[in-house]
């Protein structure tokens, strides 16, 4: 539908997920991804076809507690038998037990949860236990059995804060940029769990993975410094990288701008970025 048909009304959605049971975000034919889960709900309850605009296409594996999408419905439903709280009433019935719609909330048609984001922010969990993870969190945290350095892990994090073309970490895709601003990219004990926080105004595809594979790779003496600022000169992806497994993942946040900038942050964003994965 149309967002700017006077017929319809965006909603914005606030979601979260498992993502073990899912082969990422973005819609497949044939296989089990969230949107194409919560597509299948929401056309159920609207008797149209939905389709979501997601702020960041997460992985096979990957998590989220603070994942955002767009929607455009039909305004009389919205504004009849199917306000914003009632439909994430029905949608908690209707959804599998590994997604929620946490929220629903009436938007202007300047609001695009991809393009209107200034940043995302993941977190990524590592234990270092004896023991591998704690059984109530093994699908969110990663064993590390190899012994990593915490002082020469978040040196390393910080070499690569910045506005750099992240070719190395990214998985190509034809015509799309891998210049990115990496605003935030350390990490923080607690007993034995490792969290890594990382935030940017965008990631390609792979690219949070990568990040995580790389710097581990020289707080296990692997790698060195010299060998991760290299990296930021790098024109295609580097093949030494191994990507982190994508279970230790989780998109916790995406921030936006007062309203009244929605429409030129949406300028901005599609001059610099038209084909990537957000």
């Amino acid at each position: 539908m149309s967002p700017s048909s006077r017929d319809t009304l965006r909603l914005r959605l606030d979601v979260a997920y498992d993502g073990t049971e899912f082969s990422g975000w973005a819609r497949q034919p044939g296989r089990r991804t969230v949107a194409g889960v919560i597509e299948e709900a929401l056309s159920t309850l609207l008797q149209s076809s939905a389709q979501l605009t997601v702020a960041g296409r997460t992985d096979a594996g990957v998590h989220a507690t603070g994942q955002v999408a767009h929607v455009d419905v039909r305004a009389d439903l919205v504004s009849g038998r199917l306000p914003p709280e009632k439909l994430v009433r029905k949608l908690a019935r209707m959804l599998p037990t590994d997604v929620r719609v946490l929220s629903a909330q009436k938007v202007s048609a300047q609001f695009d949860a991809r393009f209107s984001a200034l940043r995302r922010h993941y977190r990524y969990h590592i234990t270092r236990s004896v023991y591998g993870a704690d059984p109530l969190r093994a699908r969110e945290v990663v064993p590390w059995a190899r012994p990593l350095d915490f002082d020469v892990l978040n040196a390393a994090s910080s070499a690569l804060v910045g506005l750099h073309d992240f070719a190395a970490f990214c998985r190509p895709r034809p015509g799309a940029t891998t210049i990115r601003e990496l605003q935030r990219f350390e990490w923080a004990e607690s007993g034995v769990l490792i969290t890594a926080s990382i935030t940017a105004d965008a990631f390609c595809w792979s690219m949070c993975r990568s990040l995580v594979g790389a710097v581990t790779a020289v707080a296990e003496g692997r790698r060195d410094l010299a060998w991760i600022r290299s990296l930021l000169t790098a024109s295609s992806r580097a093949s030494e990288i191994t990507v982190a497994p994508a279970h230790g993942l989780c998109l916790v946040g995406v921030d936006y701008p007062e309203e009244s900038a929605w429409g030129i942050r949406n300028e901005q964003t599609r001059d610099i970025r038209t084909s990537d994965s957000s």
